[in-house]
């Protein structure tokens, strides 16, 4: 039987079968450890009965700062981007900063059963909506998330940094509005795209 449960520094020396795959956005030592330190609750790991890391899911519940606090934030977590809300404009939510499952392991389900339990912390927080990015030719992953009913909200150009010489590549910024979003205001489209700069 798969066990959730939180991650642990320990599990920083155990992933690898999940965070060596070219599809995965890998990230420092230094991230991982400020999401343990500040956000525990909020990254979670799979473990199948041998002990053997299945996958795992990091994500924001975002919230309003003010500029200079949203500056600090960005400069710590520069691949993930800005992301923030306001309660009172209908933008407190959660974020999905990372959602990985072993090769071995995939099609099982685990992701959609990772992306319920954030959807459901994100609804018992009182957000508006769960947002994530993803770049424009991971079709796996857009369909995935397509199918757990997000819908491309925005394209961000240029989000993620390419390697060897080769071009920046977009991002979709998907979305899927929670139930106190009554009117689904968070998942209107926008008409244009936008820059990495101008995401709120």
């Amino acid at each position: 039987m798969t066990t959730l449960r939180a991650f642990t520094c320990d599990d920083l020396f155990r992933f690898n079968n999940i965070n060596l795959d070219p599809l995965t956005e890998t990230y420092g030592i230094p991230f991982y450890l400020q999401y343990l330190a500040h956000w525990p609750e909020y990254f979670i790991v799979a473990e199948a009965p041998g002990g053997e890391l299945m996958g795992y899911i990091v994500w924001l519940r975002a919230v309003h700062y003010s500029k200079k606090t949203a500056v600090l934030m960005l400069h710590m977590f520069t691949v993930m981007g800005k992301a923030e809300g306001s309660k009172k404009r209908e933008e407190w939510h959660g974020h999905v900063t990372a959602l990985s499952v072993a090769p071995e392991f995939r099609r099982l389900g685990l992701a959609a059963k990772l992306m319920e339990l954030l959807e459901e912390i994100s609804e018992k927080k009182g957000g508006f909506f769960v947002d994530l990015f993803v770049r424009v030719s991971n079709q796996v992953a857009v369909n995935m998330y397509k199918q757990l009913g997000y819908s491309v909200y925005r394209t961000v150009l240029e989000y993620y940094s390419a390697s060897s010489g080769e071009p920046d590549e977009d991002a979709y910024d998907m979305r899927k509005a929670l139930s106190r979003d009554t009117e689904k205001k968070s998942v209107i489209p926008l008409p244009h795209p936008v820059r990495p700069e101008d995401i709120e």
